[in-house]
């Protein structure tokens, strides 16, 4: 299926039903370890249930006319713990626990031996995506930056080391994603923003690693945070943005709507796509068509129609699924727009 011009796409995550997760308990929380506990479904039921949640998570997509779709992330507890905990290396019965600035405690994968992949993790859900849909397909992975930050090292003599490990898991998941059809790989890359000294010194190494022989389209995403976990204003620059010109990612994934983004920033990055944060998921007000396209229009007065793909801010997970698709067709109405306009 050929991409239109503005193509539409999500960044992950959708909505998991009412009957599959238990929604208070996930409430404004991102797990890092396993929350085997926010499954409403019995164990020996669970994959079966999953199964059933993507199948609505692609029809939704579909019927809302998202050009290049994911499944929606069904069977994750979090955009980063599904893969992060499958990795050899890491102690999954024994968590680590990190404090951030503000002294609250997380408790995180701990790192206690040379991390590799041990078993491909979500070369099914892609096989069960590309089965079930004609829609160009997209599946992300977190990246190996904010896998380091988000675990405690207790074996490596260097964060950065742990980096290039994990870039190398990467790597080896995204061959076989694309080996099993693939359209587009992203990885999920938000904790860049968290420390940019670090980031400059050794984040375009471990991306470009995990990415290392890739020829689709690939994508590195960066956000602020959910808009559910992290409410409020947000800021209106990135600390680590132009540096991703040095990146073999084709394309980069930013929020725009809600934090109201200074799109200037984007000329520092003329040699990628641009995948345009055009959808507030800080609101549960669902925008017209026509609020979609203005935001569109900002983002042409500084990226080409050739070079803009048209998104949400972030992953919907958080959000109540009747909005989600409410804001889903009308970043479809808005892109259909904008296309009219300039074709």
């Amino acid at each position: 299926m050929k991409s239109p011009l503005i193509p539409t796409t999500v960044v992950g995550s959708y909505p998991q039903p009412h009957w599959l997760v238990d929604h208070a308990l996930l409430s404004k929380v991102v797990p890092r370890v396993r929350m085997k506990e926010m499954w409403r479904v019995r164990e020996e039921y669970l994959h079966e249930a999953q199964d059933d949640a993507t199948l609505v998570a692609i029809r939704d997509m579909e019927r809302a006319g998202i050009d290049i779709i994911t499944d929606g992330e069904m069977r994750r507890e979090s955009y980063s713990n599904y893969f992060a905990t499958a990795l050899e290396g890491v102690d999954t019965d024994n968590p680590g626990i990190i404090r951030n600035r503000m002294g609250v405690e997380t408790r995180v994968p701990r790192v206690v031996g040379k991390i590799s992949r041990r078993h491909a993790v979500e070369v099914r859900d892609l096989q069960f995506l590309r089965a079930n849909t004609d829609r160009l397909i997209k599946i992300t992975l977190p990246g190996p930056f904010t896998m380091a930050q988000q675990a405690k090292n207790e074996f490596y003599g260097t964060i950065d080391e742990a980096a290039m490990d994990f870039a190398a898991a990467v790597n080896a998941e995204v061959r076989d994603l694309q080996a099993a059809g693939a359209d587009v790989i992203q990885l999920d890359e938000p904790w860049l923003r968290n420390d940019p000294e670090a980031a400059k010194r050794f984040a375009i190494p471990a991306i470009n690693r995990a990415l290392e022989g890739i020829t689709v389209p690939t994508v590195i995403h960066l956000c602020f945070g959910y808009a559910a976990v992290v409410p409020g204003q947000k800021p209106t620059g990135y600390s680590f943005l132009a540096q991703l010109s040095e990146s073999t990612a084709e394309q980069v994934s930013i929020e725009c709507a809600q934090p109201n983004l200074d799109l200037g920033v984007l000329s520092e990055l003329s040699n990628k796509k641009i995948v345009l944060g055009v959808i507030d998921l800080g609101s549960a007000k669902i925008e017209t068509g026509e609020e979609v396209a203005a935001r569109i229009r900002k983002g042409l007065e500084h990226v080409s129609a050739e070079r803009l793909i048209a998104a949400p801010d972030c992953g919907m997970k958080y959000m109540d699924r009747s909005v989600a698709f409410g804001k889903l067709k009308a970043l479809s109405e808005g892109a259909s727009i904008v296309r009219k306009e300039i074709s």
